[in-house]
């Protein structure tokens, strides 16, 4: 029993200890926020700068760019095919090489059409012969029938000989054309400045007209055109864009990073597509390094006006919250304020500001997503700005 009560009375003594240390630390006064050793109670540490990229905002003539997706397409293109029949003699020129207009392409067989000619010159001076002896008739019949010798029926056929014989040398000479004609087109020629391409058949083959590949597909690549589509909704800017001379045009490769060259707009095309709401363009290039090549797809920049004295600022300035754009202005206490602004369109990596920034006002560009209304910050080297920014991508979203 003693035993009992020993026990007992210890474990009543630990409740009574735990309740006692518990009520003293739970009353105990802690020390403030930010306090250390040595300083007095309530005496706050101020929060450190939170290190951000920051750039000023730029005032220049920006211009407004439109983008829209074509295929480069030549401005002459032929399938160099025979107009007459024939055995290909000669092949005279090289496959993916440059060529002239009017330079020799190919030979036929001539001897058929060459034969035609001098039968067309033979049967010519044949009729101009009888042309001649008809007239000589006429001379001599003519004063006979003045003086009585000779009747008017005479005088009437003589002239019906010298007329018909004048008709058949018109026709004859007719005939000598168009038999030089078919033989002038036993040589084929370049119609115009072009790349050929593939051979598609060798000398020694029988070729006609009606071949359906034709010998060589000619293709001229310098200047070149590119054919694009923009939203209907655009007509009336690039209208005015062409009206006043600003309606510059530039390519640029399928990566739309790469400038491949600086053209100028055509036209418009009279009708939109209804099923797609877009319009269709065509813009030519010189073209002169071929960087553009017949087929490719072409991202297209078409710039339809000029944006005088425009503020632009780094696209990662512009932030979206829950009253839409805005940006981080850093003032002159190194604290920063959140401004709302309008948008505009951005290229290069910039975007213009319609409306909420003055010039020169500094802009943070990385590290949003640490800041608030009133955070003190440390502008970092452009060199720096790299790890702030990979923090910024990090943290996507954390947006106040």
């Amino acid at each position: 029993m003693l035993t009992r009560r020993i026990k007992a009375g210890s474990a009543a003594g630990l409740v009574l200890a735990s309740i006692a240390l518990g009520a003293y630390f739970r009353y105990q006064p802690s020390p403030a926020v930010g306090s250390t050793v040595g300083e007095p109670i309530g005496a706050a540490k101020a929060p450190p700068a939170v290190p951000v990229a920051a750039a000023s905002a730029m005032q220049s003539d920006v211009p407004i760019v439109v983008e829209g997706l074509g295929t480069a397409t030549p401005l002459n293109t032929a399938v160099i095919r025979t107009q007459v029949q024939g055995t290909l003699e000669s092949v005279d020129f090289v496959e993916g090489q440059e060529v002239q207009r009017g330079q020799v392409l190919a030979r036929i067989d001539p001897r058929v059409y060459k034969a035609q000619v001098d039968q067309a010159k033979a049967a010519l001076a044949r009729d101009e012969a009888a042309l001649k002896n008809s007239k000589a008739n006429l001379a001599r019949t003519q004063p006979l029938a003045d003086r009585g010798f000779a009747t008017q029926q005479q005088l009437d056929t003589e002239n019906s000989q010298v007329a018909q014989g004048e008709g058949t040398i018109q026709l004859d000479r007719a005939a000598l054309e168009a038999a030089e004609a078919q033989l002038s087109f036993t040589t084929i020629t370049a119609p115009f400045d072009g790349v050929t391409g593939i051979r598609r058949i060798d000398p020694g083959n029988v070729v006609q007209p009606s071949d359906a590949n034709g010998l060589v597909v000619l293709t001229q690549l310098q200047p070149i055109g590119v054919i694009f589509t923009l939203p209907s909704t655009e007509i009336p800017n690039v209208q005015k864009a062409i009206a006043s001379g600003e309606a510059a045009v530039d390519a640029y490769d399928a990566s739309n990073r790469h400038k491949l060259d600086h053209g100028r707009l055509l036209l418009i095309d009279n009708q939109v597509d209804s099923s797609t709401g877009t319009v269709r363009l065509k813009a030519s290039f010189p073209n002169t390094n071929r960087t553009l090549w017949p087929g490719a797809f072409i991202n297209m920049h078409l710039a339809i006006a000029v944006r005088k004295n425009a503020i632009t600022v780094p696209l990662t300035a512009v932030q979206q919250g829950p009253n839409g754009a805005f940006v981080y202005v850093v003032g002159a206490d190194h604290k920063v304020t959140a401004r709302s602004v309008i948008a505009g369109p951005s290229r290069a990596g910039r975007v213009l500001i319609e409306q909420g920034l003055a010039p020169d006002e500094t802009v943070v560009t990385a590290g949003q997503y640490r800041l608030s209304e009133g955070t003190t910050v440390d502008i970092v080297p452009v060199s720096q700005g790299s790890r702030v920014q990979d923090a910024t991508t990090a943290s996507a979203g954390m947006l106040p």
